[in-house]
């Protein structure tokens, strides 16, 4: 006899990352944020987005430490139709780079980032 194992369906809790294409043809998983909820921090890179246009890219500590960028952030808040941030060390020529990359960055459907 041999045994029957039924299938199972895996349900996730909590918000799933969606990919972006950056300019340079990086993809990067972007976890969605509520706007309602937003918080900035030194550690993470915030998108504000409208209509999957990237409007804002950016800290807390680019709010405080750039009157330009807290302008723009402050447009971008009231524009944006959603928010996504992703994990980057402060302070780093990376995190320029990146900051850079996904200021053109397009949402991307099909395609698993690891």
């Amino acid at each position: 006899m041999v045994p029957f194992v039924e299938p199972r369906t895996i349900r996730r809790t909590g918000p799933v990352a969606l990919n972006w294409l950056g300019r340079s043809g990086q993809l990067y998983p972007l976890m969605p944020v509520s706007l309602a909820e937003l918080s900035l921090s030194d550690d993470e890179l915030t998108l504000l987005v409208r209509q999957g246009k990237v409007l804002w890219v950016g800290s807390a500590e680019d709010v405080v430490g750039d009157p330009q960028s807290r302008t723009r952030f402050r447009w971008a808040l009231e524009a944006a139709d959603a928010a996504f941030s992703l994990a980057a060390e402060p302070g780093t020529v990376e995190r320029l780079i990146l900051r850079w990359d996904l200021e053109e960055a397009e949402p991307v459907s099909g395609v698993r980032v690891a």
